[in-house]
């Protein structure tokens, strides 16, 4: 489906990124930003993977940064038709509820949230915060997208439903690894 020879091909050199159909958008159109916003969440992912080792944990995000090349390409083919074909990569409903099954999963056994969590944690809890945050970056760059440009619905939930997952996997990896690290409201104040 994808073959690379030549890395640089001069075409965005004026500022714009081609779609799957050939089409071109401008680099700073919410669409791209959406895209690229997909990618850095994939990437943030790749670097908490290598803190994490619990292999439960790996596996899912493995699959996670599987479907987000597949979402990306799901944001980058414009039409309204959001039904998958052989060369037509898009969000499907049993990703969604994948997603929620692991989720549910991995709070089976979590105390419920007394506080906010601060964003740290060992076990790769820490950099795995930092990729929730981008995934609800993603969400937000994508729902903007999705004033000007039609998006399949199912890509906007799968991308709130993995901010989800990322902050649930963040309190399961800190609960085998020392716990959640809990926010004092009010704490340094004299």
């Amino acid at each position: 489906m994808v073959k690379l020879n030549k890395i640089y091909t001069r075409t965005g050199d004026a500022g714009e990124t081609g779609l799957v159909d050939g089409s071109r958008i401008r680099k700073d159109d919410p669409l791209a930003q959406a895209i690229g916003d997909v990618d850095e969440t994939n990437s943030a992912i790749g670097v908490a993977l290598q803190s994490i080792k619990d292999t439960a944990v790996t596996t899912m995000l493995g699959r996670i940064q599987n479907e987000l090349f597949d979402l990306g390409a799901d944001l980058a083919t414009p039409g309204a038709d959001f039904t998958p074909g052989e060369m037509t990569l898009r969000v499907v409903q049993s990703q969604i509820d994948r997603l929620e099954s692991e989720i549910d999963l991995m709070n089976e056994d979590l105390d419920p949230l007394r506080s906010f969590i601060l964003p740290g944690g060992q076990g790769g809890s820490a950099p795995l915060h930092l990729a929730r945050a981008i995934a609800r970056r993603a969400e937000r760059s994508a729902v903007e997208a999705s004033q000007r440009h039609l998006l399949n619905p199912l890509a906007l939930i799968y991308l709130n439903r993995l901010s989800d997952h990322l902050f649930v996997a963040c309190r399961y990896l800190a609960r085998i690894n020392g716990g959640d690290v809990l926010w004092k409201p009010g704490a340094t104040r004299t």
